[in-house]
């Protein structure tokens, strides 16, 4: 069984910065693309920023040069450092993964419970 815990979400001021991290737990033989994901109330769910296992990232439009990818693959680990937090940054964060399981001959996604980061003075 594969588990993701996010963590780090808060009520922040806008121009704040936050760090979220997802730990992925449980029978892992290996991780490969590891995805951030945020839906705002009434939205829906779209994609932040993406790391490969290697380390190259990719992001949204809407969060380059504010929001920083990154993993630490020995602890199965991604965090998301959110700068110059805006208001419309405000969502729920949801940490996804393709995750090939031990004894799993492929890989499969799996999902985080999701950590909410609001944004308001």
């Amino acid at each position: 069984q594969v588990q993701l815990v996010e963590s780090g979400g808060d009520l922040v001021q806008p121009g704040g910065s936050l760090r979220l991290s997802c730990v992925a737990s449980g029978s892992i033989f290996s991780i490969n693309t590891m995805h951030w994901y945020r839906q705002a109330p009434e939205k829906e769910r779209e994609l932040v920023a993406t790391i490969t296992s290697y380390g190259i990232t990719q992001y949204a439009e809407s969060v380059k040069g504010r929001f920083i990818c990154s993993r630490d693959n020995a602890k199965n680990t991604t965090y998301l450092q959110m700068n110059s937090l805006k208001p419309e940054d405000t969502a729920v964060y949801y940490c996804n993964a393709d995750v090939r399981a031990t004894a799993r001959p492929s890989y499969r996604q799996y999902w985080g419970q999701g950590t909410q980061v609001t944004v308001s003075s």
